[in-house]
């Protein structure tokens, strides 16, 4: 909600929600957002009153959504890792998805490592496995991100094979109840051939300003380095812009500036067709 009242280009209609007592309805109310607990049946009763719904609830809820959704005609950005639509990594793929109803946002890891690895599978013959450890904040981890932890997984590692051509990937995920809170971060493990660490370091430094152009916040933390001569190790920090939340809750922001960069895009289709 706060990225889109920010954005010149997307205009905020009501947020839609499932329970009166929600705090984040009473936040919009008090900033003059229309909303609504009636849930799907918002949508259902004013099919041409929005042109993109972001569903920001869970992997579960979204399986139940989609089909009302797309029966209405909705274009939908999922920002759950319920993965019905296709893939989308806005560094990597957004120019080829324009054109599609529903996109699937895939994770918050997802987002944050997948353009370093296509990046780097580039400049390696081939990736034969690849792994992600990412390491968040527990209070940024909230009910439904729990609930999804398994769906999570799964999902980051298939999108990794997907979008990078691994022929392997594994997927780690540790809530920090530390205090301070840790800031996102996430380390890349890559066992690839012929790894070219010069372009290695070129490319993901190259992936990084792509993926700044969305969120500001994203850094590479540790250089690519060779932990021998088939596996490259690097991290990735993110760091929240502080619209609504901690700017240390970075897993939830990259996942967010991702669905407002999707949603543009697909608003700009909509327009042109």
């Amino acid at each position: 909600m706060f990225k889109t009242l920010k954005d010149p280009q997307l205009l905020m209609g009501p947020l839609v929600g499932r329970r009166k007592e929600s705090p984040g309805l009473a936040v919009a109310n008090d900033l003059g957002v229309e909303t609504t607990i009636e849930g799907l049946a918002y949508f259902e009763a004013d099919p041409d009153g929005y042109d993109i719904v972001f569903d920001a609830t869970s992997a579960d809820s979204h399986l139940v959504h989609a089909p009302v959704l797309s029966a209405l005609g909705a274009t939908v950005v999922d920002l759950t890792p319920a993965k019905l639509g296709p893939y989308c990594v806005p560094a990597i793929n957004l120019g080829d998805l324009t054109n599609q109803k529903n996109v699937n946002m895939v994770t918050c890891g997802g987002q944050a490592t997948i353009p370093l690895i296509r990046a780097i599978s580039d400049c390696c013959e081939e990736i034969e496995y690849v792994e992600i450890v990412s390491a968040i904040s527990s209070d940024s981890a909230g009910q439904a991100t729990r609930e999804n932890i398994d769906k999570y997984i799964t999902t980051t590692e298939d999108a990794i094979k997907q979008l990078s051509k691994a022929r392997s990937a594994k997927t780690i995920l540790n809530i920090n109840p530390a205090v301070p809170q840790v800031v996102m971060q996430s380390t890349i493990f890559i066992t690839a051939g012929r790894i070219d660490l010069d372009k290695v370091v070129d490319s993901a430094h190259k992936a990084a300003e792509s993926v700044r152009a969305y969120v500001p916040g994203y850094e590479v933390a540790v250089e690519p380095r060779l932990r021998s001569t088939r596996e490259v190790v690097l991290s990735v920090r993110v760091r929240g812009s502080g619209d609504y939340l901690p700017s240390h809750a970075g897993n939830l922001d990259i996942i967010n500036c991702a669905a407002i960069a999707a949603a543009k895009a697909l608003t700009q289709f909509e327009k042109s067709s």
